[in-house]
């Protein structure tokens, strides 16, 4: 496979970074109908990997200058004894973005009459759209929830794992604990499988691969994304090659994540673009992967993903 090279970080060899507004230690149990995280001021953390003499920090880019920094991205080696292979991590500021979610023309099931909105992100919103990234699996490889727009196209299912966000502004990755219909104070939710990472360290269920995914040619370790979020209610976004479910949460565990769930795998799938100017002006695909182009959601798409708007109000309803 074809890789690109983005360079997005510095590497600070056995240093370690001081940051102002160091992260709260404070974490707390989100449920479907209230969340309560601390917000945080100022911009993502240091990633610092290894110790001693191994030991290296990666720092963050701002890639939305123009709107605010609402969005930061780097990228990383995660396991010292991979050096060749480099993790993509895109840091998003949940109190000033609008996370949306659009169907794709396949997936959610295209049998559903339901309406399924403009299958890409709409012109209307392109003046205020940061970035766009992968969702997570067909629901015939994987049975979830997926509701958006006040439409039910699947129903939820009870711990699961869940990005969903709120008509009050906030945005989590959790498990799900309410009923197969998201309550009234909820915006979007959509579920895949069950929590990578939670506790602020990998599940149980994070140590068998058999239960994340079929993966091109059987092999175990392929090109694996996550979805997490911090104990300052932050959400962080990860694409990875040659992971393994294990390997993908260490990742979201250095990524500073509390909480986290796999999204898409294998090489057709990874994608994440920022926008360097208003308007969905100079996209750059962040992940180099040669399957995907970095204009790809701003016409028709296959699969539902992920859109992120500058925020005008808490809570408000997603461009449709």
């Amino acid at each position: 496979m074809r890789r690109l090279t983005v360079v997005a970080t510095l590497v600070v060899a056995g240093t370690t970074l001081a940051v102002s507004g160091a992260a709260s230690t404070t974490t707390t149990t989100a449920t479907p109908s209230t969340t309560t995280v601390a917000r945080s001021a100022s911009g993502p953390h240091p990633i610092c990997v290894g110790a001693g003499a191994t030991r290296h920090c990666s720092l963050w880019a701002a890639r939305d200058t123009w709107a605010g920094r609402r969005v930061y991205t780097a990228q990383f080696v995660p396991d010292s004894a991979t050096p060749a292979v480099r993790a993509y991590a895109a840091w998003i500021r949940s109190s000033a973005v609008d996370l949306a979610l659009y169907p794709g023309y396949k997936g959610p099931s295209p049998s559903l009459t339901l309406p399924r909105g403009p299958e890409e992100v709409p012109p209307s919103a392109r003046p205020r759209l940061l970035a766009t990234f992968n969702s997570g699996f067909y629901e015939y490889d994987a049975a979830a929830g997926f509701y958006v727009n006040h439409l039910l196209f699947h129903p939820m299912i009870r711990g699961l794992a869940t990005v969903v966000r709120y008509r009050n502004g906030t945005v989590n990755v959790q498990a799900w604990i309410g009923g197969p219909t998201p309550s009234p104070d909820v915006v979007m939710a959509r579920q895949n499988l069950s929590l990578l990472v939670a506790g602020s360290r990998p599940t149980a269920r994070a140590a068998d691969n058999a239960l994340w995914g079929s993966t091109l040619g059987g092999v175990p370790a392929v090109w694996r994304t996550a979805l997490g979020v911090t104990a300052q209610g932050d959400l962080v976004y990860a694409a990875a090659p040659d992971q393994t479910s294990a390997s993908l949460a260490h990742i979201m565990v250095e990524l500073h994540c509390v909480r986290a769930m796999q999204l898409d795998i294998n090489p057709a799938w990874p994608i994440f673009v920022f926008y360097a100017r208003p308007g969905a002006l100079g996209p750059t695909l962040f992940v180099p992967n040669p399957n995907q182009v970095p204009d790809r959601f701003l016409y028709s798409s296959t699969k539902d993903f992920f859109a992120v708007y500058v925020s005008h109000h808490p809570g408000e309803a997603q461009p449709w």
